[in-house]
């Protein structure tokens, strides 16, 4: 595995769209480990491709530790409910605001075997699922934001 380069803020990748993954292959596995990797060394809880410089449409999210969720071609299918909590980003570092998101999320992706899969998430991990989509989506958390974005 590799540590992978972070892409920051005001780089036009990150508000580009991600290309679908159309075959899982050996390079799209080892993006996933690399990801995972990645996120893990800057204690984040969620990475999207695009902010490795990669635009494809793959995710990978930990929000409790050895639980990690890999998603290929992520779509929200379905939401409920509000809620508005502080967010931050691994591209956008030492910046917080609070975010609008769903309360509850329920998303399609494929694993790393190809196979069709549904997650529901609350909480964290809802917030998390639809934070990593928009960035595949070239939208970041300050778009969502409901009032002043901090800088810490």
């Amino acid at each position: 595995m590799a540590i992978l380069n972070l892409v920051y803020e005001g780089d036009p990748m990150l508000r580009r769209v991600s290309r679908p993954v159309t075959e899982i292959t050996p390079r799209i596995l080892q993006l996933l480990d690399d990801m995972t990797e990645t996120m893990r060394l800057h204690n984040g809880c969620g990475l999207a491709a695009v902010q490795v410089g990669i635009l494809r449409r793959v995710v990978v999210i930990e929000v409790e530790e050895g639980q990690v969720y890999e998603l290929i071609n992520p779509k929200i299918v379905a939401w409920t409910g509000h809620q508005e909590e502080v967010e931050g980003c691994l591209s956008l570092p030492g910046k917080w605001a609070h975010t609008s998101r769903p309360a509850a999320v329920t998303v399609k992706a494929l694993n790393r075997y190809g196979e069709e899969y549904e997650i529901r998430g609350d909480g964290l991990l809802c917030r998390a699922l639809c934070h990593e989509i928009d960035h595949l989506d070239g939208k970041l958390f300050v778009d969502v934001a409901v009032g002043e974005v901090e800088s810490k």
